[in-house]
């Protein structure tokens, strides 16, 4: 797979052969956390998407996904995430439940459904 860094507020994800790559358009473009967690989302997806496929006999060699965020303040986070995807080899009969399948994705859920999260130090 490989990860496009578009900008500060979107990535994309594109099949690729060997291991997981990032790219970005500059050498001084940074990866950041928002592009991590983004990446995250889109890998989860693609995985859910890409197993269901398997099984039902349908390629997705050509499935892309794209993730954008915006901010809120007060305090500063995250406030808004969209997944799109494009998979032109797709059969049109097999569209929703592609769908469904995608929103099957653990990480998709987590964000969904926020789980407790304690920081501290270590002992």
């Amino acid at each position: 797979m490989k990860i496009i860094l578009l900008s500060d507020e979107s990535i994309r994800l594109e099949p690729a052969t060997g291991q997981l790559t990032v790219e970005a358009e500059s050498a001084d473009q940074e990866y950041s956390p928002y592009q991590m967690l983004a990446s995250g989302l889109a890998t989860c997806t693609f995985g859910v998407l890409q197993s269901w496929a398997s099984n039902a006999g349908i390629s997705a060699d050509d499935l892309v996904i794209d993730v954008t965020w915006s901010f809120v303040e007060k305090p500063h986070r995250v406030g808004t995430i969209e997944l799109s995807y494009q998979w032109p080899s797709l059969p049109p009969d097999r569209k929703s439940v592609a769908q469904r399948v995608a929103e099957l994705c653990p990480l998709h859920k987590t964000l969904i459904q926020s789980p407790t999260m304690t920081i501290r130090p270590a002992a």
